[in-house]
């Protein structure tokens, strides 16, 4: 069994059906391919990437769709900044390479560069989130994610990983030139510790999702008031994007 068709084995007991990619979808996808600077041996797994559960759930359930790609995409981004650290910051310690990595593969990093390739136009939504969830941040993460997982699945390791070189060129430059990434809490703390008598705190808003694919939601309070809302796969990580969209609106970030 290839690699491609373990990523893809249906559950026990079910099968899979593959998606009907029209003309108009497999051109679309072709040219966003080129965008990207890969050449996909089989363009069916670029549409996985781009097919959200809620698309599967609303027409035909046993469609292959993006998360079992965003899994091994999200372990395959990690790998890749981590040997282009490891290779180039050669000063750093153990625990400074780690922060510096999870500064780089953040949530607002993947969404930006969703944004930038124009991901969210191809990604395939179900009705009723195709209303809200193009833009949604989440959404866009993961589909960055499947994507990165897709190259791999497709290409192998080393495009996948000289891909991620290119498209996370920035921030890895930004690194060189600011240092290791400073985490969103401790700078909003800082913030609000300089602007007496107000007062920082963090509520927990919920999540969604299976137990295994949970999705956490936080709100960053200033004086009881939300400053900022933020989603992960953690609650530290919602905590941390909610710092950040706090900071935002307080034009603590560029």
């Amino acid at each position: 069994m290839t690699i491609d068709e373990k990523i893809f084995e249906a559950p026990e007991g079910e099968e899979w059906v593959d998606d009907v990619i029209t003309n108009k979808r497999r051109t679309a996808l072709k040219k966003f391919a080129d965008s990207l600077g890969i050449k996909f041996n089989h363009i069916e797994t670029l549409h996985v990437a781009l097919t959200h559960k809620s698309y599967a759930n609303e027409f035909e359930p046993r469609i292959k769709y993006n998360e079992r790609l965003e899994f091994l995409g999200d372990s395959v981004l990690g790998l890749a900044a981590a040997t282009y650290l490891f290779e180039h910051f050669t000063h750093l310690k153990e625990g400074e390479l780690t922060k510096t990595r999870s500064g780089i593969v953040r949530q607002s990093t993947l969404t930006r560069i969703a944004n930038e390739i124009n991901l969210g136009n191809l990604l395939l939504l179900g009705p009723t989130e195709s209303l809200y969830g193009r833009s949604r941040d989440s959404n866009l993460e993961d589909a960055m994610e499947a994507v990165i997982g897709a190259i791999y699945v497709d290409q192998g390791w080393e495009v996948a990983r000289d891909y991620i070189f290119r498209q996370f060129g920035e921030e890895f430059e930004h690194v060189k030139v600011t240092g290791i990434p400073k985490d969103y809490k401790s700078k909003l703390q800082e913030v609000i510790q300089k602007r007496p008598p107000l007062k920082l705190s963090y509520a927990d808003l919920g999540f969604k999702g299976p137990d295994h694919e949970r999705i956490f939601e936080s709100a960053a309070l200033i004086d009881g008031k939300i400053f900022g809302r933020g989603t992960g796969r953690s609650k530290k990580a919602a905590e941390q994007e909610a710092a950040r969209k706090a900071l935002l609106k307080l034009g603590e970030l560029n």
